[in-house]
């Protein structure tokens, strides 16, 4: 299996299953995402008992959607949202919900609307960004990484930097992309996505030692899949290192002999 093709589930989990996971932490204990003045005074307003409620209902939606159960999730929202209209979670969720559907123009309503009920909140700024750049408005998403990763409060900024990175990459901004993955390496070191990315990145930016540089850490963890040893035989190559493009090439044919890859390097086509 090709790792970035395993990486970027990965990266939709980190994306997605993060955020829901934090929407409904403690009913009738606080709440850890930020209000505007108009949502606390409406949670205020509830009992306990309808806060209690409206929590459960939206932890019933996390869990469907984790599942791809996308109808059970849509009807659990709605019923959160009879309980409490004005939760910005569900709003938020439901935009999560309708993009894995592919109903872009719902989704983003639904985005937008949370924002417009918690415009500080960072999560939904993150989730407005990536529902962005997976529509092709990859420049306008990091506006809104940029005011995720602007909070210091923010819990997993890790996942703005990266998507940010992602973004910036796809329009062809090395400088921009390197920037936001450098973000990333700081926090996780080891996180192989943004190695892989780093890599990447330096290879197009012609910084071969820099790239040879991070994709050696992949190597290093044994992360062989067809694509990462196709990139470190064109770092290699570029960098004049025979025997190392021959081993790596060894190491492609013998794992991944029906690779689009494998293909590639018994063409010679190390520019495609």
């Amino acid at each position: 299996m090709r790792f970035y093709k395993q990486m970027y589930p990965m990266v939709r989990q980190l994306l997605c299953v993060l955020i829901v996971g934090g929407l409904v932490a403690c009913a009738g204990a606080g709440r850890t995402s930020k209000f505007t003045a108009e949502e606390e005074v409406d949670a205020n307003a509830q009992s306990p008992d309808l806060q209690r409620r409206s929590a459960i209902h939206l932890q019933l939606a996390v869990e469907y959607f984790q599942q791809g159960q996308h109808k059970s999730a849509l009807e659990s929202i709605r019923q959160a949202l009879l309980v409490s209209p004005n939760l910005a979670d569900a709003f938020s969720l439901r935009g999560l919900v309708q993009m894995d559907q592919k109903d872009m123009v719902h989704a983003e309503e639904n985005f937008l609307h949370a924002l417009k009920l918690a415009p500080t909140n960072s999560e939904f700024a993150h989730n407005y960004g990536w529902f962005l750049c997976q529509n092709g408005r990859e420049k306008q998403s990091l506006t809104y990484f940029d005011q995720a990763l602007k909070d210091s409060s923010y819990v997993t900024p890790i996942k703005s930097m990266i998507s940010a990175g992602v973004c910036s990459f796809r329009v062809k901004d090395l400088q921009g992309a390197e920037r936001y993955f450098m973000l990333a390496f700081r926090e996780q070191p080891n996180n192989p996505l943004v190695n892989a990315k780093l890599a990447q990145v330096n290879f197009e930016k012609s910084q071969f030692e820099k790239a040879k540089f991070y994709i050696q850490k992949l190597l290093k963890e044994e992360i062989f899949d067809a694509d990462v040893l196709w990139l470190a035989i064109k770092i290699n190559t570029k960098l004049g290192d025979k025997d190392t493009v021959s081993q790596l090439s060894t190491q492609l044919r013998r794992r991944h002999p029906n690779s689009n890859e494998y293909a590639l390097l018994q063409r010679g086509a190390f520019n495609e």
